[in-house]
C-alpha cells in the first residue's frame, strides 16, 4: 500500500484501508480483521495509526450528523469529524469549545486519543470536553462510555490501543471573542523571573524560541477582553507572524493577530483551515514536565540551544491545566509542555531526542503521543499506565488493536 502520514516522513505498512458507510460496516469490519488500527487525518509522525501487516480503518464516509444540544450545552459528533468543520457551526449557535489546538485540521477521535492539547495556564487538554463515547471493540461491539463511569477516564485518552471511536458528545460553553497581541524578543530573564505573570497575562500563552537565540523570538498572546499592550520588555510586533518567524516563514497561513478581535476559533488555533498547516514539511516531538519544574526545564533546554537551533523551525512552550484521563499528558497535575517543530531531517534528529529526554528525565517528563519520541514510557512517569494495561486487556484480549506501537509504548 502506498500511503504517507500528513509529513511524508512514513510509509504506512498496513495492507489497506478500509472505508465503511455505516456505524453497522464499522462493526463487521473490525470484528473481521485480525489487525486493525483507526486512521485519521494522518497528523502523527509516529506508526501509532499503523499496524504491519493489518489494515486501517477511516471512517469519515459514515455519516453522522452535528447534534447540538443546546439545553444541555453539549455537541454530538463523529469522532472523524475535524475541529475546524465543527467550530463554525457551534459558533452559529452561541457555543463555544473551551479551547483548540494550533491546527484544526484534525479528527476529533484522534487529537483526543493521543492527548493533544491547546494552551492556558487554567485550560484543560482538548480530552476534557469529552462527556461521553462510542467505541467499536475488537469483537464488533459497540460500547458507550459517559463521564462517571468507571472506565470513562481510561477510555478518552486511548492511543487507539481499544477500539474504534464512532462517536462523541463534547461539553460546550457559550460563544466568546479573542484577540491575538504577539509580542517580539521576549528578554529571557523575563521568562524566568516572571513565568507565573506571563502565563497569567491572557487566557492562552505560547512562546516560540529556538533555544539559543538571545531572546524568546516571540510571545502570543490570545485574550478574552482587553489585549495587554507591554509584556516584561518585549516588542508590540509590527505586523503578523507565524510561530516559526524567526526561520523566515511568512504568516499567510497563521490566524488573524495584532489585537483584532474575532470568534473564539479564528483565534485560538496558530493556523487557519483552508491553508496548509504549520510548515507543512516538517517533523514534531512534545514534551511535558511538571509546571512547577518549567524553569529548571527551560534551563536544561537552553544548555542544548547550540545542538537543537540547527534542527528546529521552532520549539513552542505552552501550559496546560490538569486532568485525570489516564494517559493524558496532564493527568495528576498542572504540566507546560515544549513542543519541537523540526526540519525533516529525521536521522539527526532522532539522534537528539535521547539526549533533550536525558536531560528532562529528572522533572518526571512525557512525551506526546502522536509525535516522535525515543523514551519508552514508564509507571514512574506515567502513574495510570498499569490500570490502563488491564483496560486494554479486558477490551482486546486478543491483540486486534496491539500494534508494535502500542507493544512498545503500553506494554
Amino acid at each position: 500500500m502506498d500511503e504517507l502520514n500528513w509529513a511524508g516522513n512514513l510509509a504506512y505498512a498496513a495492507e489497506k484501508i478500509l472505508r465503511p458507510g455505516t456505524v453497522d460496516e464499522v462493526r463487521e469490519m473490525v470484528a473481521a480483521a485480525p489487525r486493525i488500527k483507526a486512521l485519521g487525518t494522518r497528523h502523527c509522525f509516529n506508526d501509532i495509526a499503523d499496524f504491519d501487516g493489518g489494515v486501517q480503518i477511516d471512517i469519515s464516509g459514515v455519516e453522522s450528523p452535528i447534534e447540538i444540544d443546546a439545553a444541555a450545552a453539549k455537541v454530538t459528533v463523529s469522532g472523524a469529524t475535524r475541529y475546524g468543520e465543527l467550530a463554525p457551526v457551534l459558533h452559529a449557535q452561541g457555543f463555544a469549545l473551551p479551547n483548540l489546538a494550533s491546527l484544526p485540521h484534525c479528527t476529533i477521535a484522534g487529537s483526543v486519543a493521543t492527548g493533544t492539547h491547546g494552551s492556558g495556564r487554567r485550560n484543560q487538554g482538548l480530552a476534557s470536553a469529552v462527556s461521553a463515547l462510542d467505541l467499536v471493540t475488537a469483537d464488533g461491539e459497540l460500547l458507550s462510555f459517559a463521564k462517571g463511569d468507571k472506565d470513562f477516564d481510561g477510555v478518552v485518552v486511548n492511543v487507539g490501543a481499544l477500539g474504534v471511536v464512532t462517536r462523541m458528545t463534547l461539553d460546550l460553553v457559550p460563544a466568546f471573542e479573542v484577540r491575538q497581541n504577539v509580542f517580539d524578543a521576549l528578554p529571557w530573564d523575563a521568562l524566568f523571573d516572571r513565568f507565573d505573570e506571563i502565563e497569567d497575562s491572557a487566557y492562552s500563552v505560547s512562546m516560540f524560541t529556538n533555544w539559543a537565540n538571545d531572546s524568546v523570538d516571540l510571545a502570543w498572546l490570545k485574550s478574552v477582553g482587553p489585549g495587554r499592550t507591554e509584556l516584561f520588555g518585549a516588542r508590540p510586533a509590527d505586523g503578523p507572524r507565524h510561530p516559526a518567524h524567526a526561520a523566515g516563514l511568512p504568516a499567510d497561513n497563521c490566524t488573524e493577530q495584532l489585537g483584532l478581535p474575532g470568534p473564539w476559533h479564528e483565534r485560538l488555533p496558530h493556523f487557519k483551515l483552508g491553508f496548509t498547516p504549520s510548515a507543512g514539511n516538517e517533523l514534531q516531538s512534545e514534551y511535558f514536565v511538571p509546571y512547577q519544574h518549567a524553569t529548571a526545564a527551560f534551563e536544561a533546554l537552553r544548555g542544548l540551544g547550540d545542538r537543537i537551533a540547527p534542527l528546529v523551525l521552532c520549539s513552542e512552550i505552552r501550559a496546560i491545566a490538569a486532568d485525570d484521563h489516564w494517559l493524558s499528558p496532564a493527568q495528576g497535575g498542572d504540566r507546560v509542555a515544549l513542543h519541537f517543530t523540526w526540519h525533516q531531517r529525521q536521522s539527526e534528529v532522532e539522534a537528539l531526542l535521547p539526549v533533550i529526554e536525558e536531560r528532562l528525565a529528572p522533572f518526571g517528563v512525557r512525551t506526546h503521543w502522536g509525535k516522535l519520541f525515543h523514551i519508552s514510557p514508564s509507571a514512574e512517569s506515567w502513574p495510570m499506565l498499569p490500570a490502563f494495561r488491564d483496560l486494554r486487556q479486558r477490551l482486546d484480549p486478543d491483540g486486534v488493536f496491539r500494534s508494535p506501537y502500542v507493544a512498545r509504548n503500553i506494554g
